[in-house]
């Protein structure tokens, strides 16, 4: 289908790059998606960059993380290419969509609904599979074979989740105060019982703290920066049940409590850079035999 190829709507050149924004339509939504791609700086026409999958929070599009973060910068002197697609389907005018930040457009949580209404809120394959194909398929200056992930709050959530379902397709994985036990906490209660209904065993499969105890073969470190001024940190994001449940499964995980910071893009530019540097090193390692 011609329309499904991604158009470009701009450009703009950023530390010897390109922020370049396109449009295309999505099969697994069902509606017109928008997404960004930072292309750093090529030291020869057929070289092929490694990519970094970046999954936005509650509210965001795929604008924000390249207008606030700064992640070009490391991007572009590491030679890894930034993902940044759109947060939840648009477009498709379902009742109730819009009614709260925390639900509906904006906010879909990174995961496939099972309930009739909320059907074209398939976030999870969207990224997984839809995404990588059309990437590999548009743009041959990309090895998406050389992946990893990363996002803040929900899209931290998404990231980690899909991480651990996914761990052939992803070398590494990160997140800023990442939701990462949404069963026990009131964003993830109202997200999940609306998309996935009430049987709270599903719900599980899109829990990073429930998942994280089923894996037995991570072995990249997992990266989480957490500020621990969030007003965010206690009643919704829950770092330390997922750390828990890390220990007790002998995942690696570095989790760093930032002394003052809060919830916002202030936070993540500020340590944007070692995410960068952690997903580099990771796609770089050569692959095992």
């Amino acid at each position: 289908m011609e329309e499904c190829k991604p158009s470009e709507i701009s450009s703009s050149k950023m530390f010897g790059g390109y922020n370049k924004r396109y449009k295309h339509f999505s099969p697994t939504l069902g509606c017109s998606m928008t997404f960004h791609i930072y292309f750093p700086p090529s030291p020869s026409p057929s070289h092929k960059f490694p990519v970094m999958y970046w999954l936005s929070g509650l509210t965001c599009t795929d604008e924000n993380f390249i207008a606030k973060s700064g992640a070009q910068r490391a991007a572009a002197k590491e030679g890894i290419a930034l993902i940044a697609p759109d947060t939840s389907p648009r477009g498709l005018s379902i009742e109730g969509e819009a009614e709260s930040w925390d639900f509906g457009v904006g906010a879909g949580f990174y995961l496939n609904a099972t309930q009739e209404k909320w059907k074209n809120w398939r976030m999870y394959d969207y990224v997984v599979k839809e995404l990588p194909k059309l990437l590999t398929e548009n743009f041959p200056q990309l090895d998406t074979l050389r992946a990893s992930i990363s996002g803040h709050s929900m899209g931290g959530h998404g990231a980690l989740t899909i991480y651990l379902k996914n761990l052939g397709k992803y070398k590494s994985v990160s997140a800023f105060a990442p939701i990462v036990n949404p069963i026990n906490c009131p964003w993830g209660q109202k997200a999940f019982s609306n998309y996935l209904g009430g049987n709270k065993t599903d719900w599980e499969e899109y829990d990073a703290t429930c998942l994280v105890k089923k894996v037995n073969d991570v072995s990249a470190t997992i990266l989480i920066d957490q500020g621990d001024a969030d007003k965010f940190l206690h009643d919704q994001l829950l770092p330390h049940k997922f750390a828990e449940a890390c220990s007790s499964a002998k995942v690696p995980l570095l989790l760093r409590m930032q002394p003052g910071y809060d919830h916002s893009y202030f936070f993540i530019s500020t340590f944007i850079d070692d995410h960068i540097r952690h997903h580099a090193q990771a796609v770089n390692l050569p692959t095992p035999p």
